[in-house]
């Protein structure tokens, strides 16, 4: 629907305007209605924060392939097309920390 910008606001304010008291008891009245919650969906959410020192992370480490270098400026593994060169101390530096530099 198109609105028309120019057109005068309505500027019924009386019919609008409602008391606080009126608002707060609007407000009372819908606190009744309960949420339904589902007890097994909620039990595998973690929330921020959550003391974690019981769980084991299990990581799959694949060691290094020979066509893969380290960076030694952002220390990221990349594949051999990514290299740039060495740095001044002779360490392998990928194209984007030596485009940076």
């Amino acid at each position: 629907m198109a609105t028309d910008y120019d057109a005068p606001r309505n500027t019924n304010d009386e019919s609008n305007d409602e008391s606080i008291e009126e608002l707060k008891s609007r407000r009372d009245d819908k606190t009744g209605s309960a949420v339904d919650l589902d007890a097994e969906a909620v039990e595998g959410i973690e929330l921020p924060g959550a003391d974690l020192s019981g769980e084991e992370l299990t990581v799959r480490v694949v060691p290094l392939q020979q066509d893969e270098f380290t960076c030694m400026t952002c220390f990221l593994v990349h594949h051999r097309t990514q290299l740039a060169g060495e740095d001044k101390k002779g360490q392998p530096i990928c194209r984007d920390c030596a485009s940076t530099a």
